[in-house]
């Protein structure tokens, strides 16, 4: 570069030589002797895990606002890549994304809630959505102590997903205690053989069926094959049970009745106090409101860079139903903000898949005047008239901030009563003793 810039200066000043004055050749630097070529060393592919990180670091420079590229334009792209690929490394480490990272070096705001929660049917706890099996596992466990043939059934139903199967098993396990039932004098039909093909096929493989055959009286028996040289293990009624049949009656209809134990979502019911709309309407939340894995949340990220092709595309309506009914499974949980007239705010979390009357519910528990008449509006003015609705059909999810409005016909009533009245709020004062500021 440097002989590069001796050789302009040379030549200008052979052409601005003044009156008079012999133009001088420039001096021409000496040529070198050609260096023998030396073959460079065979460079290493870059893995695979190089190349994405190449890729997702690129693709995020094409969609940043381009501004007046500086002289050295070239060396600042380089060294932006450079930055963008130690932080796409050094993020990986941690198995973040590059977003993530960047939030976390920059103290990201916190989360509008700190996770998805449910309460055990069981044992009433609230617990974490990554921790719901366990703890359903380990509380109907313990209910093996107060009732082991409710125990039983609840495993059968809950831990059991495939719901044809359980069905189909609890049937044949019915037919078993139904001809006992009617036919208590018949001794093969309170023998159960254990390797008998319709037993281990609908029944054996599931769990919680043997525990079920044991609480409800039967024992474990070894006895000898009829007309054959061997032995076969079979579930036998015990004798004593022949004298409570109305229980084993009551056991067959319960085995049937029951339902999986469901743990009940959590609504984390919160209430700010009024505050500007920008921060009412911001969310921040945590993963556990997506269905999908971490990885597959890195990979949608990285995907966004299609954005800017496919708003370029011309797409036909079946084509954008198509993308926003995937863009709506992307969500199993959503969270809710309903602003009041005064200003308070009301915070929930919903399934993306309840309908708009849970919302409705919601509020009217949350008022001190339940009867009292309402409407709630979606972003944009528009009024939620049918309550069958699910969230995710409304444009409801992830989050979205609702507002409230009062019946015409009953809010000069509702103004009276307020300005009567110390608290003019229309929530439950328990609720507002609780009232937290948005941050």
């Amino acid at each position: 570069m440097r002989k590069f810039f001796q050789e302009i200066k040379a030549d200008l000043k052979f052409k601005t030589a003044g009156p008079g004055q012999k133009l001088s050749e420039p001096s021409r630097a000496p040529k070198e002797k050609p260096k023998a070529e030396v073959a460079p060393k065979p460079r290493q592919a870059p893995t695979d895990e190089a190349q994405k990180a190449a890729a997702a670091a690129l693709a995020r420079l094409e969609l940043k606002p381009k501004g007046k590229a500086p002289c050295s334009s070239q060396e600042a792209i380089k060294n932006q890549v450079k930055k963008e690929l130690m932080a796409e490394a050094a993020a990986s480490e941690k198995g973040l994304s590059v977003e993530e990272k960047e939030q976390e070096e920059e103290g990201a705001a916190a989360p509008s809630v700190s996770g998805v929660y449910f309460i055990c049917p069981l044992t009433g706890d609230v617990v974490r959505k990554d921790q719901k099996e366990k703890h359903l596992r380990e509380a109907i466990q313990a209910y093996f102590s107060v009732d082991p043939v409710a125990a039983s059934i609840m495993e059968i139903h809950t831990f059991n997903k495939d719901r044809d199967k359980v069905r189909l098993c609890v049937e044949t396990m019915a037919k078993y205690l139904d001809n006992i039932y009617l036919h208590p004098e018949e001794e093969k039909y309170r023998k159960i053989k254990l390797q008998n093909k319709v037993f281990q096929e609908r029944i054996s493989c599931l769990e919680g069926t043997h525990k079920f055959f044991q609480a409800v009286g039967f024992e474990t028996k070894t006895l000898s094959v009829p007309e054959q040289d061997s032995t076969e293990e079979y579930y036998v009624l015990k004798e004593e049970m022949l004298s409570r049949l109305e229980e084993l009656k009551e056991h067959k209809e319960q085995l049937l009745s029951s339902e999986p134990v469901r743990a009940q979502l959590h609504r984390q019911l919160t209430v700010f106090q009024p505050s500007a709309s920008g921060a009412a309407a911001r969310f921040e939340l945590p993963h556990d409101f997506f269905n999908l894995t971490a990885e597959e949340l890195r990979r949608e990220q990285r995907l966004r860079t299609e954005a800017v092709e496919k708003a370029s595309m011309l797409r036909t309506r079946a084509m954008r139903e198509k993308e926003e009914q995937r863009e709506m499974r992307k969500y199993n949980y959503t969270l809710l903000r309903v602003r009041f007239p005064d200003g308070y705010i009301l915070q929930g979390t919903f399934y993306a898949r309840e309908s708009v009357s849970a919302l409705y519910k919601f509020v009217r528990e949350a008022l001190k005047e339940d009867w009292l008449p309402f409407e709630l509006l979606a972003p944009g003015g528009v009024k939620l008239t049918d309550e069958n609705l699910a969230f995710n059909e409304c444009g409801l999810v992830p989050s979205a901030l609702l507002s409230l409005a009062w019946d015409a016909a009953v809010m000069a009533d509702v103004e009276a009563a307020a300005a009567a009245e110390e608290q003019c709020s229309a929530l439950k004062a328990e609720l507002l003793a609780g009232v937290q500021t948005l941050s």
